[in-house]
């Protein structure tokens, strides 16, 4: 069912990316395996890299909470609804219900999202044609077609060029986080450096402790934490011998850092245990539902990017009974997500944006060896958008009568990446640092043979 003739381009090892003379880049994740101090080296590799900045316009969203539906996720049974297509194209989920906006149908198992619905916007016109996992999350993802040699950066490691620590971020926690799993569809940072990577917590937020990857080690207590630094500076014979050395003096910076990081308050934003026992339930007490109330903590530091990895949506078998258990999930922890900044003032500067890599076929595969699933489809399928100077309410463009080809207001990636990076306040006509020099804009040009629709003024 896959076409991975892409893959090759959208693998980094593979593509044999080139890194400038003279410059070693460390990741996040390799500087926590080199053992450079843990959380040190994650830190360090950031602090230590050059800086990079552009003009942009003024931003009105600080933050984004992406909800990665990855496998693609069915669009005629969450956000465009279509029951007169009959049991072909509907199956078992055949009566929508009216959400809180006149005219608005959604998911008949999506009760409390269909009671926020003022809060956020349907597009129901996403469209690129692929109907391959590697190239149709490296489009949406990228605004970009493979197949020119290049790997370009995702939305968050571009947002984290211009919204992290090169652009004046002094939070402790990574700019770029990934709960909890990285995609593995694409490399996100592209060809910018690799400290542009996000940052993978690991572990799962419904669990106490969140055994989060560098920051809070299984059965080790804070205690033997301390114990092991006090260790730790006692055979460092080095840094009490070579006084004034400026990398010596940002290395013990970057481990003290770590350390407030590991044992002071800013890893506790992890830690969601104390917070109180009836709003994790409204988010749900599943891995999806935490790692929503996760994000909303981190939104609050400050961190410009946290995608939420949400798997289960490639449904090719069992999709009804897939559905019945993915969308009350959803349902739970993207309300009370949305709920919970709204009350909290955060939801006008925080975009959130639910979107997989496409839909699935309109037409259910009732026969063997499908058995009611549904396949890839790329010529048509929705996302969702809220915050952060989104408008809420309203639906942009439409598919025909049975969600199988777009019918009004084509948008493309770039058209839903660019309108992103507008609110951000990014250059749009910036451009982004290449390794081996390139002109490279941050969204592409026209000339670049990429199909855009426009911007989403409409809802902006």
């Amino acid at each position: 069912m896959e076409n991975n003739t892409d893959a090759r381009l959208l693998n980094p090892n593979k593509a044999g990316q080139i890194q400038p003379k003279g410059r070693t880049t460390i990741s996040r994740r390799e500087a926590l395996q080199r053992g450079l101090f843990g959380a040190a080296g994650l830190l360090m590799a950031d602090r230590l890299a050059p800086q990079t900045h552009a003009a942009a316009p003024k931003a009105k969203a600080k933050s984004v909470i992406q909800i990665w539906m990855w496998g693609g996720p069915s669009h005629i049974d969450t956000f465009d609804p279509k029951p007169d297509a009959g049991n072909a194209y509907c199956g078992q989920l055949n009566k929508p219900i009216k959400a809180n906006v006149d005219g608005v149908m959604i998911s008949e198992l999506l009760p409390l999202l269909a009671k926020q619905a003022d809060k956020y916007s349907i597009i129901r016109s996403m469209t690129h044609g692929v109907r391959a996992h590697e190239t149709a999350s490296y489009m949406v993802q990228t605004g970009r077609k493979s197949g020119d040699g290049q790997v370009y950066p995702s939305v968050g490691a571009v947002v984290s060029l211009f919204k992290g620590y090169d652009a004046g971020y002094k939070g402790l926690i990574p700019p770029y986080i990934v709960l909890t799993t990285p995609q593995g569809r694409f490399s996100e940072a592209g060809f910018l450096d690799s400290r542009y990577k996000p940052f993978a917590t690991g572990g799962d937020p419904r669990r106490t402790p969140f055994v989060v990857e560098g920051v809070v080690a299984r059965g080790i207590t804070e205690k033997r934490q301390k114990d092991r630094r006090e260790f730790l500076h006692k055979l460092n014979t080095l840094g009490q011998t070579i006084k004034g050395n400026p990398q010596l003096a940002e290395l013990q910076k970057c481990e003290k850092q770590a350390y407030d990081l590991i044992l002071g308050d800013a890893g506790k934003v992890f830690d969601v245990s104390g917070e109180k026992k009836e709003l994790r339930e409204q988010y749900g007490l599943t891995t999806f539902g935490q790692s929503c109330l996760v994000a909303r903590r981190l939104v609050e530091r400050g961190v410009p990017y946290i995608t939420i990895n949400s798997k289960g949506w490639d449904t090719h078998k069992q999709h009804f009974q897939a559905m019945r258990r993915k969308l009350p999930e959803l349902d739970k922890g993207l309300s009370t997500l949305l709920q919970d900044l709204s009350d909290r003032g955060l939801l006008d500067s925080t975009i959130v944006w639910l979107s997989g890599e496409f839909g699935r076929t309109p037409k259910v595969l009732w026969e063997a060896p499908w058995n009611g699933g549904r396949g890839h489809w790329g010529k048509v399928f929705s996302a969702v958008v809220a915050g952060g100077g989104f408008k809420g309410g309203h639906v942009v463009g439409a598919s025909d009568a049975k969600a199988e080809t777009v019918k009004d207001r084509p948008v493309y990636p770039v058209d839903l990446i660019g309108s992103m990076y507008e609110l951000l306040g990014i250059d749009t006509e910036g451009k982004l640092p290449h390794p081996q020099g390139l002109n490279v804009r941050v969204t592409p040009a026209t000339s670049d043979d990429v199909k855009a629709g426009g911007r989403l003024k409409e809802i902006m």
